[in-house]
C-alpha cells in the first residue's frame, strides 16, 4: 500500500490556502491576547476600577478561554471543525464590537469573557483542522501556522495600539474595536473552507463527499489511499480514555511533567508582560509614546525568537532548549528586579510641576528636595498625606513622575525574558504535550492540562496590578525570577529529551508498568 503523501503531485497551492484561512483563528487569539495591554489606562479610568477590578478585567478572557476549552472539543466532535470555528469567528466579533461600546463594568466583562471563549476555541480547534486536512509531509509546518499567527497577531496588536493611542476621545475603544475588521474577515473567510474529510466519514460516513475534498488536495489517488486509511483507524480504533485514567498511577510520571510544565509557562509571568507591556514601561519612567513603541519592540522579539525555536526544537532538543531558555528568563527577570531596585524617587521642582492634580501636589508640595531609594519607603512617607483616592491616583499615573532607573536596563531585561521565553516554554510545551501522551488518553489529558495552564494564566493576569501598586515592580520581578528558577530545577529532574524518539520508545520511558 502506497502512503497517502507520495501518491501523486499534491495541490499544495489548495491545501496552504485553506491552512491560512483556517489559522486566522491564531492571528485573531494572539491579538485578543494582547491588544488590552494599550486599553489599560483607559478603561482604569473609564470604568474606575480597582487594581483588583483591572486584573478581573484583563485576565477574564482567560476565564473564557477555559470555559472554549471546556466545549470547543465535544461540539467539533458533534458538530465538525467547519461549524465551530464560524461560532468561533462570530464570538470573536461580537467581543470586539461589544467590548469597544461597552459603558460598565458588568457589559465590559461578558464582552471579553465572549472573547475568551472564541480563544479557548481557536487555541484547540484550529490546529485539529488544520491536522485533518493537511497531507503528511506538510502537516508539521502547516499546523505551525497556526503558532506563527498567534505570534504574528501579539505583535499587530502592540502596533495597532501605538498607532491609535493619541486618537482624540477613548482611543482604547478604537484599539479594542479594531478587532471586529479581521474577525469579520475570519468569518466571511471560513464559509469557504471545506468541511473536515476524516470527520465526514468519522461522525457522518459521508465517504463521497470527503472524497471530493480529498481530490481536491492529492488527486483521486491520493483520495482512495487516504480513505482507506482513515476507515482502517475506524477498524481498529481503542476505547476512549475517560477522566479517571489520568489519574492512574501508570500515567503519574507523565502527568507530574505534563502539569509542571504547564504550570511553569504561566507562573513564571509571560501573559504579564504581554498584557502589561506599556504599564511596565511607563513604570520605568517611559513616556505613553515611548512604553507603546517599545512594546511593538516586544513583539517583533517574540516573533523572531518563535521562527528560532521551530528551527532548533529538532536539531537541538525538548529538554536544551528548555534548559537555555529557562536560566536566561531568570537572569532576565533579575535583571529587571535589580534595575528597580536601584531606582530612586526624587522630588524637585521639575517632578512636582508634573503632578496635574492640585490637591495632590499641595499635599507634597513639603516632599522637595527629598529623594527616596524605595517604593516601599516613598509609599510609607506619602500615604498619610494623601486620600484613598488620592494615593490610588498616585500609584498609578503619577509615581512615573519621579522615579530615575536604567530604563534600558528593564528593556534589555524584558526582550531577554520573552526571547528566552519564546524560545522554550512558550513552543516546546505544547509539541511535549503532544508526545507524551498516549493516545487512549490524549484528548482529555490534553484538555485537563490546557485547563489548568489557563487557571494559572487567569490567576497571574489577575494579581498583577496589585502586585505592582502594593508590592511594587522589584519584588513583584523577584517573585517571578525565583519562579522562573524553580522552573529550571523542574526540567532538570523530570523532563525527558523526546528528540528523536518514537512515540512508542516515549511511552515505554514513561509509562509505569
Amino acid at each position: 500500500m502506497q502512503k497517502a503523501d507520495t501518491v501523486v503531485k499534491m495541490n499544495n497551492t489548495y491545501t496552504i490556502l485553506i491552512s491560512l484561512i483556517v489559522a486566522l483563528g491564531g492571528f485573531l487569539l494572539g491579538f485578543d491576547s494582547a491588544v488590552i495591554s494599550g486599553a489599560v489606562k483607559g478603561i482604569t479610568v473609564y470604568f474606575e476600577m480597582t487594581e483588583l477590578m483591572l486584573g478581573f478585567a484583563v485576565g477574564c478572557v482567560v476565564f473564557g478561554a477555559m470555559a472554549g476549552n471546556i466545549v470547543a472539543g465535544p461540539m467539533a466532535d458533534k458538530f465538525g471543525r467547519k461549524k465551530v470555528l464560524i461560532v468561533v469567528a462570530a464570538l470573536f466579533t461580537i467581543s470586539a464590537t461589544w467590548s469597544a461600546m461597552a459603558t460598565g463594568y458588568t457589559e465590559f466583562i461578558i464582552a471579553r469573557i465572549i472573547g475568551g471563549i472564541g480563544i479557548g476555541g481557536a487555541i484547540l480547534i484550529a490546529p485539529i483542522y488544520i491536522a485533518e486536512i493537511a497531507p503528511p509531509k506538510l502537516r508539521g509546518s502547516l499546523v505551525s501556522f497556526n503558532q506563527l499567527n498567534i505570534v504574528i497577531g501579539i505583535s499587530v496588536a502592540y502596533f495597532s495600539n501605538y498607532f491609535l493611542v493619541n486618537l482624540e476621545g477613548e482611543s482604547w475603544k478604537w484599539m479594542l474595536g479594531v478587532e471586529a475588521i479581521p474577525a469579520l474577515i475570519y468569518f466571511l473567510a471560513l464559509w469557504t473552507v471545506p468541511r473536515s474529510p476524516r470527520w465526514l466519514i468519522l461522525k457522518l460516513n459521508k465517504v463521497e463527499l470527503a472524497q471530493k475534498t480529498l481530490q481536491k488536495i492529492g488527486g483521486d489517488a491520493y483520495a482512495e489511499v487516504t480513505i482507506a486509511e482513515i476507515q482502517r483507524g475506524i477498524d481498529k480504533k481503542e476505547e476512549k480514555g475517560k477522566l479517571s485514567d489520568i489519574f492512574k498511577s501508570k500515567y503519574a510520571t507523565i502527568m507530574i511533567i505534563a502539569l509542571g510544565i504547564a504550570f511553569f509557562q504561566q507562573i513564571t509571568g509571560i501573559n504579564a508582560v504581554f498584557y502589561y507591556a506599556p504599564t511596565i514601561f511607563e513604570q520605568a519612567g517611559g513616556s505613553t509614546d515611548s512604553s507603546f513603541l517599545q512594546a511593538i519592540v516586544v513583539g517583533l522579539t517574540n516573533l523572531v525568537f518563535t521562527l528560532v525555536a521551530i528551527w532548533l526544537i529538532d536539531r537541538l532538543g525538548r529538554k536544551p532548549l528548555l534548559l537555555i531558555g529557562t536560566t536566561f528568563m531568570t537572569i532576565a527577570l533579575l535583571m529587571a528586579a535589580m534595575a528597580f531596585n536601584n531606582a530612586t524617587y526624587d522630588f524637585n521642582e521639575t517632578t512636582l510641576s508634573k503632578i496635574g492634580d492640585p490637591e495632590i501636589k499641595n499635599a507634597l508640595i513639603d516632599l522637595e528636595g527629598k529623594s527616596f531609594d524605595s517604593q516601599a519607603a516613598l509609599f510609607a512617607e506619602i500615604e498619610p498625606k494623601l486620600k484613598q483616592e488620592q494615593f490610588l491616583d498616585f500609584k498609578r499615573n503619577q509615581i512615573t513622575n519621579f522615579i530615575q532607573i536604567n530604563a534600558t536596563l528593564v528593556l534589555i531585561a524584558i526582550l531577554l525574558y520573552v526571547a528566552s521565553f519564546a524560545i522554550s516554554l512558550g513552543p516546546v510545551m505544547w509539541t511535549l504535550l503532544s508526545e507524551i501522551f498516549p493516545n487512549k488518553i490524549k484528548g482529555i489529558a490534553i484538555s485537563v492540562v490546557g485547563f489548568f495552564n489557563s487557571l494559572v494564566s487567569f490567576s497571574v493576569t489577575q494579581v498583577f496590578p496589585w502586585e505592582l501598586s502594593s508590592l511594587g515592580p522589584t519584588a513583584t520581578f523577584g517573585i517571578y525570577a525565583l519562579l522562573s528558577f524553580c522552573a529550571i530545577l523542574f526540567v532538570y529532574k523530570f523532563v525527558i529529551e523526546t528528540k528523536g524518539k518514537t512515540l512508542e520508545e516515549v511511552e515505554e520511558l514513561l509509562i509505569r508498568k
